[in-house]
């Protein structure tokens, strides 16, 4: 499909009008064009922080972690407030230009706020035989989103829909207090936010092992042997990080244009998968790729113990005569893992959202991220705390108890009463 020009049919002596489309080939280089420059700018500056943090600021290594992680989350969160004003001022597009500071009234969570009050409100009453027909069921003139049926899940928000009284309904048949009484599409919209809570939980499990596959690869990196054969030229730590993004580029065409045709004949799905049973799978090849992270440490560590060292990192330490090398197939199965993953939860808020809360659904990612980032800086400070903690081990040695041990004391009882 390309650049199309079209021409409306005049009406009421009007000039018919010119209408342009942007879609196909000739639109995608300037999307790509973006996300490239994007990239270029934050996975840079990302990556990098970690060589800057520990070698210019002397950070240790988990302090400057805890802070890139901070970094990241509030990164992540603020694309709510983009969404925000994407879908209720300026539309995705002029988002991508302009920022500015506005007030979220009329926005889609108004009308989620509205629901969850107005169910509060009439939590004492009961719902009707036929809900769909006896619920307050309007919409507005100009409502161009697709109506939602209604569905018999969540039954307690149906009670915001309920009419206690003829006064709660203007003229033109909208609802005289939005706080009271709401519509079967708000509440249907509500129920939407509320099926995609789990899912977007479950993500979290699944975004803190790639979110430590982007620090600590590069703490890693910065102790292992970078030289790349007798010319004395040491690859940059920063930049072990496009072994992720290579493996990402070259899996999705490959699953896209190859597999799915045959998945699609063997599962008879669209995709060959459902959106969940990708996302699954991104969820165990993540477990893998802390598995193989693992095992490369525990070998790093060996090898610097066991083998002369190579060099004196720039943050102190030894460089391990162990080849960097060792870190694409962690990274690689970093970057199947998102092809999996990341692109199934995009594709999976966006259908799951109504459409006037697709900007929002695609900051759902991003707030998942967010979330991910301060859980994972949290868990590493908690980690670095308790391991140093001395005579822990004495505390569970003197909790646990050997097996038969009752029956010890019980036998030199007697021979107290002997002596």
């Amino acid at each position: 499909m390309e650049n199309k020009k079209e021409d409306k049919t005049a009406t009421n002596d009007k000039p018919a009008e010119e209408v342009i489309n942007y879609s196909g080939i000739k639109a995608m280089p300037y999307i790509i064009g973006n996300e490239t420059f994007e990239k270029l700018g934050t996975v840079g500056s990302y990556t990098n922080l970690v060589v800057y943090l520990t070698t210019v600021f002397n950070m240790k290594s988990v302090t400057a972690t805890t802070f890139l992680n901070l970094f990241n989350g509030t990164a992540s969160i603020a694309t709510l407030a983009g969404a925000f004003l994407s879908d209720t001022y300026f539309g995705r597009y002029k988002s991508l230009a302009f920022a500015s500071v506005a007030s979220f009234l009329g926005s889609p969570l108004t009308s989620v706020a509205q629901v969850l009050v107005a169910s509060v409100k009439k939590r004492g009453l009961k719902l009707p035989e036929n809900p769909a027909f006896a619920l307050f069921n309007y919409f507005p003139p100009k409502f161009t989103n697709s109506k939602l049926p209604h569905t018999s899940q969540f039954r307690f928000l149906d009670k915001a829909a309920i009419i206690t009284s003829e006064n709660e309904i203007n003229s033109d048949g909208s609802a005289t207090n939005p706080w009271r009484l709401c519509s079967i599409q708000q509440v249907e919209e509500v129920k939407c936010w509320v099926r995609v809570v789990p899912i977007w939980a479950s993500a979290i499990i699944f975004n803190i092992p790639m979110i430590q596959q982007q620090t600590y690869v590069v703490l890693q990196a910065l102790q292992l042997d970078r030289s790349l054969g007798t010319s004395g030229f040491k690859v940059p730590a920063a930049t072990y990080i496009i072994f992720t993004m290579l493996t990402l580029t070259i899996w999705i065409p490959i699953y896209d244009r190859i597999l799915v045709p045959y998945l699609r004949n063997l599962t008879g799905k669209e995709g060959g998968f459902t959106l969940l049973q990708r996302m699954g799978i991104g969820i165990v090849l993540s477990i893998l790729c802390m598995l193989v992270s693992g095992l490369v440490e525990e070998h790093r560590k060996k090898l610097a113990f066991t083998r002369p060292a190579v060099g004196i990192a720039p943050k102190g330490g030894s460089i391990s005569s162990m080849s960097s090398l060792w870190l694409v197939p962690q990274l690689a199965l970093a970057g199947l893992a998102e092809g999996f993953c990341y692109v199934a939860q995009t594709e999976f808020y966006y259908k799951q959202f109504p459409e006037n809360m697709r900007s929002i659904a695609q900051s759902f990612f991003f707030a998942n991220f967010a979330v991910s980032s301060y859980l994972s800086g949290f868990l590493v400070s908690i980690v670095h705390h308790i391991t140093p903690v001395q005579k822990l081990e004495i505390v569970c040695a003197k909790w646990y108890k050997y097996r038969g041990a009752e029956d010890d004391t019980e036998e030199k009882e007697p021979l107290k009463h002997r002596a």
